[in-house]
């Protein structure tokens, strides 16, 4: 996957909103709270999971996945975009969605 196409994946859930992070680099929100945060050069994503999942995917994948900062019972995953499954990082980017939208969004999605 190319910057692009990440960026109208997010664009295309309910409610998600682009901003310009700290250095300018776009960060994703949904009712302005941020799920995914792209990385200057536009090459990688860091995108909000369970620790369990971020421990996971960077056993499996360390190429591709890259463990960011961690706080409570979410971790924050780094992705490369060009190494990474396309499904699995639509997927990725859907649950990060997931965990920050409010439940009638996510009810919302299901219903389609």
């Amino acid at each position: 996957m190319d910057e692009a196409t990440v960026r109208k994946v997010l664009l295309g859930l309910p409610e998600v909103t682009e901003h310009p992070g700290w250095a300018l680099q776009p960060v994703f929100k949904v009712r302005g709270k941020s799920f995914v945060y792209f990385s200057e050069d536009g090459t990688r994503a860091s995108i909000k999971a369970f620790r369990e999942e971020q421990e996971a995917l960077v056993a499996e994948n360390p190429e591709v996945y890259e463990p960011s900062w961690a706080s409570g019972r979410f971790a924050w995953l780094s992705a490369d975009f060009a190494a990474a499954d396309e499904q699995e990082l639509t997927e990725l980017l859907t649950e990060a969605w997931r965990l920050t939208a409010p439940k009638t969004l996510v009810k919302r999605l299901d219903a389609t």
